[in-house]
């Protein structure tokens, strides 16, 4: 089942409240992850989205590990982190959007028989504890009421649904995860205007939608997210629990090397040279191709491309590893493309793209009215 892109605009209204944006006003998209933040400050000109700035800060060293591990900080680290990056980068800007990880939160689409907005509102909270997995006090709970132009493209099942049901995007955010967003923020002196899931902000700003399916890879350090989007509506959604530090532990175990030698390593020359790190992401595309080839299999459709976004998604020879498992083209994602920035840094952008995706796609939704 899926669900609309731009449908957390509404969903996150009782979370974040509505605002609207002013030409000249600079905003921020932060991303927080489990091995860095990334951060994006754009303003807008004449109805273009302008590039202030940007920065990455590895979580690593806050936590006394190496650069690229995975670590779970506490509040206060991670808002010193924050801290610390926008002084880097030269943030001015404290106001934008922030990303809410896949993990702490559980979207789905679910059909009820009527269509009465009281009767809606009664159904479902007690219609959500048959998906959410913990009790209800724990999470945040929202939804939006998906429009009928819209439910033509949420898969094959539509057709045996009722001409009377609405399909609703059900939303749950883990309270824990919220509170410890809250209190980064408030920590480090920064206004979240909204909190979005990560597959939204990718969504809008990796890559340009057309009218086929297309498959999104987000290679992240401790996991990697798999989604197939159409027309703007993430159709699936699969995490799998490998990533960019299990290439670079495997790395270190072949060659006898620490794991800050391994992840140096792995940056500069990237998988040309790295047998053992190759290998170490062939569950993440073997996982990827289950799901392309299920999905085809089962809507009948072609995905004719591939893209990639996340830190991994820099590395050098990934296109090469992940073409073997794929017969469509592979593309590195471009999210700055969305941005107008001086010709002079083009390569640098192109090179942080996909890390930043993200980060952009918040900075973006936050310029909007």
């Amino acid at each position: 089942m899926g669900f609309p892109l731009g449908g957390l605009t509404e969903v996150f209204s009782k979370v974040s409240g509505a605002f609207g944006g002013r030409e000249g006003e600079s905003v921020i998209g932060v991303d927080i992850g489990t091995s860095s933040i990334k951060i994006v400050q754009l303003t807008e000109r004449h109805g273009s989205a302008i590039l202030e700035t940007y920065g990455e800060i590895a979580l690593g060293p806050y936590a006394d590990v190496d650069v690229g591990q995975a670590v779970s900080l506490s509040a206060d680290k991670t808002a010193e982190a924050l801290t610390d990056l926008m002084r880097e980068a030269n943030v001015s800007s404290k106001k934008g959007g922030f990303s809410v990880p896949l993990s702490a939160s559980l979207i789905t689409v679910i059909t009820l028989p009527t269509k009465d907005k009281e009767d809606l509102g009664n159904m479902i909270p007690l219609e959500a504890r048959k998906y959410i997995p913990v009790p209800i006090s724990e999470v945040s709970l929202d939804w939006f009421v998906i429009p009928d132009e819209e439910r033509s493209f949420l898969g094959s099942a539509v057709a045996e649904r009722k001409a009377n049901s609405t399909d609703v995007l059900l939303v749950a955010i883990r309270n824990d995860s919220l509170s410890k967003l809250e209190a980064v923020t408030k920590a480090a002196l920064v206004t979240p205007r909204f909190y979005e899931i990560e597959p939204f902000s990718l969504g809008r700003a990796a890559y340009e939608h057309g009218t086929a399916p297309t498959m999104l890879i987000d290679l992240g350090a401790s996991s990697s997210r798999v989604y197939v989007v159409e027309f703007g509506i993430i159709d699936i959604s699969h995490t799998v629990n490998r990533g960019g530090q299990d290439m670079t532990l495997a790395l270190a175990k072949s060659t006898g090397r620490t794991f800050k030698e391994a992840e140096i390593i792995k940056r500069e020359k990237g998988l040309v040279d790295s047998e053992a790190g190759s290998n170490a992401l062939e569950y993440i595309f073997s996982e990827a191709r289950r799901i392309f080839l299920t999905y085809e299999r089962k809507e009948g459709k072609a995905i004719p491309q591939v893209v990639l976004v996340g830190g991994g998604a820099s590395l050098k020879g990934i296109k090469d590893v992940v073409a073997r498992f794929f017969d469509v083209p592979i593309v590195l994602s471009t999210p700055f493309d969305h941005v107008s920035a001086p010709a002079f840094i083009e390569d640098t952008l192109k090179s942080a793209g996909p890390s930043l995706a993200s980060a952009i796609g918040l900075a973006l939704r936050a310029l909007k009215p």
